[in-house]
């Protein structure tokens, strides 16, 4: 996968270009430093996927983002300091969303959702049975509120319903949360006590005041003396609440 990394800071840049060395089949391609010369850039080098800050002098990120005029377009991955932008990042289809500073695991899971996207997005045949299967979910759907009906995901031109089931982590990000898929992240505002209580009896379970997690899509479980962290299916690592770990080793099925 061909990366072009924007940010006007040069440390973060080379902060990622560090972090993408560790990351397997990915190549860094260019670097830009603002949105201009970022449009440049994706013209030129046809990248698969755009990390790109949002706040940058001139163009930001999100009006470079909504002005890319190449086909297919490339994957983006949205990097800042400030969450309030990431309804916004969503509206033009990023594949992810992730606060400064950027941890390498997020990173990495962050590249795997958007290899998943641009080999989704490759096949039509494929794309189309997505959106079939879609439909027959919405179609079959119960009301919203239910916690197995999903959450329903405010967007610029109505709503996207989540189903539950398709979620396999979900974070606290300040006053909103992350609900992590396969194929992106979604954004919802809400309480993590609320969230608590919505997920309830589903597949979700809490690990730490700040994040769940669904226990088919860990891939291993390190310890470091009494602390415990999951490994999940694309590579993120969730840290277990010292509070959580009973919890967290019956849910796994661990002695």
């Amino acid at each position: 996968m061909r990366v072009l990394l924007v940010d006007d800071e040069a440390l973060a840049l080379d902060r990622l270009t560090s972090f993408f060395g560790d990351i397997e089949g990915v190549e860094v391609v260019g670097r830009a430093t603002d949105g201009n010369m970022a449009l440049d850039k994706i013209r030129e080098l046809l990248p698969d996927l755009v990390i790109m800050d949002i706040q940058m002098p001139g163009r930001t990120g999100l009006r470079a983002a909504a002005d890319i005029d190449v086909e297919p377009r490339p994957e983006l991955v949205f990097v800042t300091a400030h969450e309030h932008y990431a309804p916004d990042a969503f509206e033009v289809d990023a594949a992810d969303y992730l606060l400064k500073p950027v941890r390498f695991d997020r990173l990495r899971q962050a590249v795997e959702r958007a290899r998943r996207r641009r080999a989704l997005r490759a096949s039509e045949d494929r794309a189309a049975a997505l959106e079939a299967e879609l439909e027959t979910v919405r179609a079959g759907g119960q009301a919203a509120g239910d916690a197995d009906d999903g959450f329903w995901i405010p967007e610029r031109h109505g709503q996207r319903r989540v189903p539950t089931d398709s979620i396999n982590w979900i974070e606290a990000a300040r006053d909103y949360v992350l609900l992590h898929t396969d194929l992106r992240s979604h954004l919802l505002r809400i309480t993590m006590a609320a969230l608590e209580e919505r997920l309830a009896g589903t597949q979700l379970v809490r690990v730490h005041r700040s994040a769940f997690v669904r226990p088919d899509r860990v891939e291993e479980v390190k310890r470091d003396g009494r602390s415990l962290s999951l490994v999940l299916a694309g590579g993120a690592e969730v840290q277990v609440g010292p509070s959580y770990v009973a919890a967290t080793k019956a849910a796994l099925g661990l002695e």
